[in-house]
């Protein structure tokens, strides 16, 4: 809902002293480049600063990586419940947000958090997550990858200076200054050009005029952006206008990409009603899972968790695929997360007896949850932050195990391959978008 219509409802709200907003903006993907804005930046927008991973270790990362992952497949059930279109998210961008929120959290605020989230205690989320933003962040890589946090914070609204110090050492997450009171629509502006600076301009005016107001106090930000050119491209010469079955009755035309396989060998496993192929992207650091149902998605969709990924992927093995054919895609998604996190058990961070007094001695509450992320798909690779011919060619060679033909609805993921951590996650059930 619009700050300003939940502004309305607000103030006929019993408790009249619970007066002060805080609104997590937790954004997908990013790009860079240094814009003027009307307040100062927290930092140039495509050089985050590094964080501090004195204390990490190998074990305390793969809790962190777990922990993010079973988050991944929590969110993206209660954001597919019902809905039909695509899905497109980064788990990793929303449980980076949460994080810092998470650190200024008590009581009972704090236990829901740690529990929808499954985040470790302090001592060893910190080094860890900072481990892992460190190593998004690296300089010397065949790709685009980036990820960013950021605080902005009313000008003259006292936080924590044990907090911010927390969240700037291991979070990166420098604060700035702007004026919710006086100047709303140029603090928004001045959030919007940042973020539109980081996703590579993805993502514009993620924050609208009514979203804020005198009341917001601090607005936290994660941006994550990435870029990938595929280890075996598409050959361009190769995509047509062929079929895509939407639903078992609605069948539209698309550009279907193929690949030239010849004697390159694929991570890939056929479990007869599905299958699971990973495309890796240069340097093979980076990448993609399609998880491809032999029919009904939604059969798929019920039993996809962080231990049955696991399982397809202990099953996966080198192959030699006779072809390989998905479809071009780009599409963006929009979501505002405040049921779904409280669905899944962070209520009181949205009511009025939260408890954020680790981060301020003000009454402060979440007022939105706002995921906004954009995916193109093409010949060539991949960018994520977190885009016609009449002929129909007959598919040229015999229907096999050994070919994979992503033409229905199917699920991927973009990971980090060495720890498995899901960057990305989504579902294509149309193409055009």
């Amino acid at each position: 809902m619009a700050l300003s219509g939940y502004l309305s409802s607000y103030l006929n709200f019993k408790h009249m002293t619970k007066k002060i907003l805080f609104s997590g903006i937790f954004v997908l993907i990013a790009g860079a480049a240094v814009a003027a804005g009307l307040f100062f930046y927290p930092y140039e927008p495509k050089k985050p600063p590094r964080a501090d991973d004195a204390g990490a270790t190998a074990n305390g990362i793969k809790q962190a990586v777990v922990a993010n992952n079973e988050f991944a497949f929590d969110m993206y059930e209660k954001i597919a419940k019902g809905r039909k279109g695509n899905i497109f998210f980064s788990p990793y961008s929303v449980s980076s947000a949460m994080a810092m929120v998470y650190e200024g959290a008590k009581g009972k605020t704090k236990d829901e958090i740690k529990k929808v989230f499954n985040f470790s205690e302090y001592s060893v989320l910190r080094s860890n997550y900072a481990a892992i933003y460190n190593n998004i962040n690296k300089e010397e890589k065949q790709y685009e990858l980036r990820t960013g946090n950021a605080l902005w914070v009313q000008q003259d609204y006292p936080l924590i200076g044990e907090y911010m110090d927390i969240v700037e050492k291991y979070y990166g997450g420098k604060a700035a200054n702007v004026d919710f009171i006086k100047e709303p629509a140029r603090s928004a502006n001045t959030i919007n050009e940042f973020i539109e600076e980081q996703t590579n301009g993805k993502i514009e005016n993620i924050l609208s005029a009514g979203d804020v107001n005198p009341l917001t106090k601090l607005i936290i930000t994660n941006a994550i952006y990435f870029k990938g050119m595929w280890e075996s491209e598409f050959d361009k010469k190769l995509t047509k206008e062929e079929e895509f079955r939407i639903t078992a009755n609605e069948k539209i035309m698309t550009p279907m990409m193929h690949m030239k396989t010849g004697e390159k060998m694929f991570n890939y496993a056929d479990f007869g009603d599905s299958q699971i192929l990973e495309l890796p992207y240069k340097s093979g650091e980076i990448s993609m899972l399609i998880l491809l149902p032999a029919d009904d998605i939604e059969s798929m969709e019920k039993i996809l968790t962080n231990k049955k990924i696991a399982e397809y992927k202990t099953a996966m093995g080198k192959t030699e695929l006779d072809a390989i054919a998905m479809p071009k895609f780009e599409f963006d998604a929009k979501y505002l997360m405040n049921d779904a996190l409280a669905s899944m058990g962070m209520k009181t961070a949205f009511a009025d007896n939260a408890d954020f007094s680790g981060m301020s001695k003000g009454d402060l509450f979440i007022s939105d949850v706002i995921h906004q992320s954009y995916i193109k798909v093409d010949e060539a690779g991949t960018e994520a932050a977190a885009a016609t011919a009449t002929g129909v060619a007959e598919w040229a060679l015999p229907l096999r195990r050994t070919v994979f033909r992503a033409d229905h609805p199917f699920i991927f993921i973009i990971e980090e391959k060495a720890t498995g951590d899901i960057l990305f996650m989504g579902k294509v059930t149309d193409p055009r978008g």
